[in-house]
């Protein structure tokens, strides 16, 4: 009898493999409203796919597949590319990265604001182990390669090791970088004069890779910062990207209209300049951003020494208050909250005024500047900074050369207090600033989200809805997608989104993560292949 069983199961698994070799396609998307990416009105039909890419396009009613998807009533469009992420910081953690899936992104892109991993073939290595949902790509950090050669110290580097450096810019272009990033604001960025970065960005550009920045500042002189980073561009013959562009500071409120005008300058007279955005009024970094960059040299030894020192503190407690008054804090404490706090949990989710108040002290910003230095040498902290201006974030992101980026780490689920983007931007963008309020379309918001960083970053066959290009796909419904996650409860997951695919297989189901893992690494222009 069990001789028989086997046989019949033999059987019906041969009739079963013949059936599915006799089926159209693996999975067809069928009845749904199609966004292409173009930013071309919706039109409606199927998506026929097989293997890891979209074959077909058209009506496909009469198609056999081993998966039908009905997407009536639901809007299809290309997986969502976010063009800047730290989503190392919980890439480890949380492989299956549903706090990005399921606002439908299905590319991933690490190593920005200056900081990456490195070697970048190893990161790869590791990635590829580990197995996970999205897909990943990395630029090489400048601030990681200058820190690796010259440590924090705050010169110029010598022939030698600019020479060096470039090496290492060359290694990680041959290695699979999309390009080289900067922090120009974090320490060892800031102590990089813009020739040397031109020397570097030309090494990057020669494999065909782009420039992505954090300036060097984005409140009073986000102007000054907006024009060397156009130079550098220009100088270096390379595509330049300004990140999560923003304007920080009450009083600087409405220089949007002056930093918009230099990039269509720019792209009028030829340099490739573009934008990333997300849409918040508030950013998140170190509380180190609130001390100045000089005190910062040589680390964080040196850094606590400063504040300690009665020659150096008085000098750096002022600049503090200036950075709460007149910047990052937005003219008071209470807008600045810690997120996360590895070695005080009870910090996290309350601002710099209750940290004094629970001090016993008055909740102004000369007393919020001990409760950062407190913070400081108790081992740092990072913070969310509610100080954008909301006007600027709508002119920001109807500009056409405007993509959205999260800026955001993966959410680990309930751990810390983080800024809501790492769970919420897409979501929001199409929910809330498409839907209900109209400052971009639903098709404007699609292709800001697909087709627009997949040029940018080179990744020519993603980020639209057409036969031959990989099956990175969302479908939601347009009525229901937003972003539930606040600064107040952030560990919420985004809604409305039903299917999302990676590389042809589904990782989201009716809502819910699959627990599948089709991601792969998306190797950059000069990758060479060894």
């Amino acid at each position: 009898m069990s001789v028989l069983r086997a046989v019949l199961v033999t059987l019906f698994s041969l009739a079963v493999s013949l059936a599915a070799a006799q089926e159209d396609y693996d999975v067809v998307i069928r009845g749904g409203r199609l966004i292409d990416g173009t930013g071309n009105p919706w039109f409606r039909a199927d998506v026929g796919i097989r293997g890891e890419r979209i074959v077909r396009i058209g009506d496909l009613s009469d198609a056999t597949a081993g998966r039908i998807i009905d997407a009536s009533g639901l809007t299809v469009t290309p997986g969502f590319i976010d063009p800047h992420t730290h989503a190392l910081r919980g890439i480890f953690d949380v492989p299956t990265a549903e706090s990005a899936l399921l606002q439908g992104v299905t590319t991933l892109t690490e190593g920005n604001d200056g900081s990456s991993p490195f070697p970048i073939d190893a990161h790869y290595r590791e990635i590829e182990a580990l197995g996970i949902s999205p897909n990943w790509s990395v630029f090489v950090g400048q601030g990681t390669v200058r820190q690796l050669v010259i440590g924090s110290e705050d010169r110029p580097a010598t022939p030698a090791e600019l020479e060096r450096m470039q090496s290492m810019i060359a290694e990680a272009m041959e290695q699979g970088a999309l390009g080289i990033s900067t922090g120009l604001f974090y320490v060892p960025g800031s102590f990089t004069p813009t020739e040397e970065i031109v020397a570097l960005s030309r090494v990057a550009a020669s494999y065909g890779g782009i420039y992505i920045s954090h300036m060097r500042e984005e409140a009073a002189q986000l102007l000054e910062s907006v024009r060397e980073t156009i130079q550098i561009g220009e100088q270096a013959d390379i595509p330049v990207q300004i990140t999560h562009h923003k304007v920080i500071g009450v009083e600087n409120w409405g220089k949007s209209v002056e930093s918009l005008q230099l990039v269509d300058q720019a792209r009028a007279r030829g340099i490739d300049v573009t934008i990333d955005q997300y849409p918040y009024t508030a950013s998140q970094t170190g509380i180190t951003a609130l001390i100045p960059q000089w005190a910062q040299e040589g680390g964080t030894r040196q850094m606590i020494a400063r504040l300690d020192s009665p020659e150096t503190r008085p000098t750096i407690k002022n600049a503090v208050v200036e950075k709460i008054l007149f910047d990052r804090g937005g003219g008071d404490p209470r807008n600045v909250f810690i997120s996360r706090s590895a070695w005080d949990r009870s910090i996290e989710g309350k601002n710099l005024a209750q940290l004094a108040e629970e001090r016993g002290l008055e909740p102004t910003p000369e007393n919020a500047a001990e409760v950062v230095f407190d913070i400081v040498r108790g081992g740092g902290a990072t913070a969310v900074y509610h100080a954008i201006g909301p006007d600027d974030v709508d002119r920001i992101m109807r500009h056409p050369a405007t993509a959205i980026g999260s800026d955001g780490p993966l959410g680990v689920f309930g751990v810390g207090a983080p800024h809501p983007r790492q769970y919420g931007t897409f979501a929001r963008v199409l929910g809330y600033y498409a839907r209900e309020r109209g400052v971009i379309s639903l098709e404007q918001a699609v292709r800001k989200m697909t087709s627009q960083s997949a040029q940018r970053l080179g990744f020519h066959d993603r980020g639209l809805l057409a036969e031959g290009f990989y099956a990175d796909i969302a479908v939601f419904d347009a009525d229901e997608v937003g972003d539930r996650a606040t600064f107040e409860n952030p560990h919420q997951y985004a809604v409305g989104m039903k299917f999302v695919l990676v590389n042809g297989t589904p990782v989201v189901e009716n809502g819910a993560h699959t627990g599948k893992r089709p991601g792969k690494v998306l190797y950059g222009p000069g990758y060479s292949g060894n």
